[in-house]
């Protein structure tokens, strides 16, 4: 691998860490740097997953007071994150690549639209629910088994889709939701990057300069998340978002 490839990815890496710590949405340029890298699109969904999936479990337990109780409703929920995770891999897998690249600029631009929209999709989600409520234990688990098929396939914009669904179904606790959220991605992607390595599909001096590179952005985006606004980063995330989606539509579909 050229060294500047190397640099690319550990500098993409860093930038995705520093995303994820600050506001979300790695994926929108960590997956295009590995497919910049040579990486066959699917290969590279593969290796991006396994790059950024310590993001969503030091997340998870970055707010270990609303961990949540392990309950049968947590093992339902955490059993349709898995299933439908496995469900996406296996789906990439066996589709061809041509028509996994064809809707990869529309998936691009969704996850840049979720993104942009998460802030209202959340208020949104809560107001509707007026006192807080204990939910019955299958409620909401088809909803949330659908979001992780998306995330077992594609993954960006997941974390979006997950708070969305559990805002609607969870009691009114928007920090118990967040740590739920990061829990079960967790799950999700967890699931699904087993599969990837064990198929080989994960194309790994890539990965770990990557990976180097996002675990060393999440522990600064800790420490930058005191003074750095978040919506800087979110704006820098939409912008690059947005471009992406233009380029691999002019790529793939022209």
């Amino acid at each position: 691998m050229d060294w500047r490839i190397g640099v690319l990815l550990v500098g993409v890496g860093i930038i995705g860490g520093l995303m994820n710590a600050l506001a979300g949405g790695a994926t929108l340029i960590t997956f295009p740097a590995m497919l910049a890298a040579g990486l066959t699109p699917v290969v590279a969904n593969a290796s991006n997953a396994v790059a950024v999936f310590p993001g969503h479990l030091i997340a998870a337990f970055a707010d270990r007071e609303k961990l949540p109780s392990f309950d049968r409703r947590l093992l339902y929920l955490t059993a349709a994150g898995i299933c439908g995770g496995a469900m996406g891999a296996f789906v990439l897998m066996v589709i061809p690549e041509r028509f996994f690249v064809l809707p990869v600029p529309a998936l691009i631009a969704f996850a840049t639209l979720l993104f942009a929209f998460a802030p209202r999709i959340q208020a949104w989600s809560l107001r509707r629910k007026t006192k807080p409520e204990t939910p019955s234990s299958t409620k909401g688990v088809a909803a949330l088994a659908a979001a992780s098929v998306y995330g077992g396939f594609f993954g960006a914009g997941l974390g979006v889709i997950l708070t969305a669904v559990l805002a609607i179904t969870e009691p009114n606790d928007i920090r118990a939701i967040k740590v739920l959220k990061n829990l079960l991605a967790t799950w999700v992607t967890f699931t699904a990057i087993v599969i990837f390595i064990s198929k080989g599909m994960v194309q790994w001096h890539e990965t770990l300069y990557m990976l180097g590179g996002a675990i060393a952005g999440g522990y600064a985006g800790g420490l930058l998340i005191r003074v750095l606004p978040a919506n800087y980063v979110r704006y820098f995330v939409i912008i690059a978002g947005t471009l992406m989606s233009v380029v691999y539509a002019i790529k793939y579909w022209f």
